[in-house]
């Protein structure tokens, strides 16, 4: 993985210098091709996609479904429900890209029930991307990157599976900076890239440590929770924080996650209010 993270940044580097005026040099046949393929509902997943396309200069396509996903939450949620019960496979458009030719894909969705949105599940099936490095990115209410990538790679055993980046919908603007870390992290582009400390062990938590937590998660519908242990770490512009907390117990909802523990993140920075940024359950 890595030498091929190494022959990425010096496509990319030819081709910002190509950009640049320099006529002599031009990408080398031998360099990974990147592409970032997407499928988008409301333009979210959309918005990382091109930041990553943009950033790397690589080509980019969306995944068109047939039958679009154009209703509010509500009827987007009530469709795929009973979709399921009624084994229906979400139809898409034929991509105009040729898969093949790429070493490298970011495939970007929304995180619907906990993983992949439909029309990438049916993606999936219908090709075989081993040997390929799938660097998976994905939008969401709360959380399910990790759910989605866990599926991603029994979906394609064969192919490498990056642990990818993901996004809470109401952080968007906190994508630009996100990306620049996670390609720094990941060795695709170069730059000053600080990783973060590891979390210490977690401890109960304070009444002041709750009422971070409290305030965090206060409003977001999916999460009736109370914060039982805690850790922290210094990031670059404030505190992150990983809760362990309980979730209150639910009627029988398919819309409403279960009740459990889980587990949340939540950054404060600097002057500014407590916020999550993502929930694993």
């Amino acid at each position: 993985m890595k030498s091929l993270k190494l022959l990425l940044f010096a496509s990319t580097a030819m081709m910002t210098a190509v950009c640049c005026g320099s006529k002599n040099d031009a990408p080398s046949e031998d360099s990974p091709k990147v592409l970032v393929l997407y499928y988008s509902q409301t333009s979210n997943t959309k918005a990382v996609a091109q930041e990553i396309a943009t950033r790397l200069g690589a080509d980019i396509e969306e995944i068109v479904a047939t039958n679009p996903y154009d209703g509010d939450f509500q009827a987007t949620i009530e469709r795929c429900i009973q979709e399921r019960e009624q084994g229906i496979t979400a139809q898409i458009q034929p991509l105009n890209t040729d898969i093949s030719k790429y070493d490298v894909i970011f495939l970007g969705y929304p995180v619907w029930f906990g993983t992949y949105a439909p029309p990438v599940a049916t993606f999936l099936d219908s090709v075989d991307l081993s040997g390929k490095m799938i660097v998976p990115f994905c939008t969401f209410g709360s959380g399910g990157l990790e759910s989605s990538v866990k599926d991603l790679r029994e979906k394609q055993p064969n192919a490498e599976v990056l642990s990818g980046y993901g996004v809470r919908a109401a952080r968007l603007e906190a994508v630009h900076k996100e990306i620049d870390n996670f390609l720094k992290a990941n060795g695709f582009i170069e730059g000053e890239y600080t990783e973060p400390e590891a979390f210490p062990e977690q401890h109960p938590v304070s009444q002041e440590e709750s009422a971070i937590f409290d305030s965090a998660v206060n409003g977001y519908p999916m999460i009736n929770a109370k914060a039982t242990a805690v850790t922290l770490r210094a990031i670059a512009d404030g505190t992150e924080y990983l809760f362990t907390a309980t979730d209150s117990p639910r009627k029988s909802d398919d819309k409403v996650p279960p009740s459990g523990e889980i587990k949340v993140y939540v950054i404060v920075e600097n002057g500014k209010a407590p916020v999550f940024t993502k929930v694993i359950r």
